[in-house]
């Protein structure tokens, strides 16, 4: 969500990453729809596995894209979500809610 427009983020790349002891491994990239949502799970299935990832969101990008004045370098950036999967048999909505300035998550329904 951007809340610099009240409006949802379309077109945010997006990538996830396992992240190990060995360190981490791109599993996925994707780009926000209309509505600020990739449009399928990024894990899904036997993707869905106990452990640490992370969701690296290309904020910076979205808000030069959007004719937002940004300052060099950018505060907000590249956003990085580090978050664990306990319970690989239910649903982790990992939503951004996002300005030039700030950034904030929760784990969503």
């Amino acid at each position: 969500m951007d809340i610099t427009q009240g409006k949802p983020g379309a077109g945010v790349k997006i990538a996830l990453y396992s992240v190990s002891a060995a360190g981490r491994s791109l599993l996925k990239s994707a780009v926000t729809n209309q509505d600020g949502r990739v449009d399928a799970p990024l894990l899904q299935g036997e993707e869905m596995q106990v452990g640490q990832y992370e969701l690296v969101f290309s904020a910076g990008d979205y808000f030069a894209s959007q004719g937002i004045d940004l300052p060099t370098p950018r505060f907000v950036d590249r956003v990085t979500l580090a978050f664990g999967i306990a319970h690989a048999d239910q649903n982790y909505h990992v939503p951004l809610v996002v300005s030039p300035w700030s950034y904030s998550t929760y784990r969503g329904s």
